[in-house]
């Protein structure tokens, strides 16, 4: 599915191909939570890297977060924003070269609803977080055991 990405400003423009289409995550780790905004809820779908499409990328700046306390350096991922806005646009980690992934608050193709939702870093969430719970609701302490394309994959969600 190709999809179509924007800043709010629209000094960015992108594209991409995902066969992962569907928003069924939703983060509250602290990087989310600040770099996106409200309770977190910053939903990366996947995409192939090699069909990244820009327009606008002299209004882009990255960040990166730096390693865990008492660690070195930063992390090898590579979250770009609009730096005139602060839009979040994607993520892009060098250990997965075929993959970037776009926030679905980018996105503006519309996305298929998802049938049910991982909430996940839980044990980061902040007390005034309400996460949702019930049927469709799972919970995660940290990262599920499934990736993007295994959840995609074993609900026949995938799509070319």
């Amino acid at each position: 599915m190709r999809l179509e990405g924007s800043c709010h400003c629209g000094a960015v423009r992108f594209s991409l191909n995902a066969r992962t289409p569907v928003p069924y995550m939703r983060c509250y780790c602290s990087i989310c939570r600040k770099t996106a905004g409200g309770g977190g809820y910053a939903i990366n779908l996947g995409g192939d890297a090699a069909t990244l499409e820009v327009e606008g990328e002299a209004d882009i700046t990255v960040y990166r977060v730096r390693r865990a306390e008492g660690a070195d350096g930063l992390s090898p991922a590579r979250r770009h924003f609009c730096k005139l806005c602060g839009s979040a646009l994607w993520v892009f980690d060098p250990r997965w070269p075929e993959l970037v992934h776009p926030f679905a608050s980018a996105i503006d193709t519309p996305l298929p609803p998802a049938p049910e939702h991982a909430n996940i870093m839980l044990d980061h969430a902040p007390a005034w977080a309400v996460v949702p719970a019930g049927a469709g609701e799972a919970r995660f302490a940290e990262y599920p055991d499934q990736s993007i394309e295994d959840w995609h994959q074993a609900r026949g969600l995938d799509v070319e």
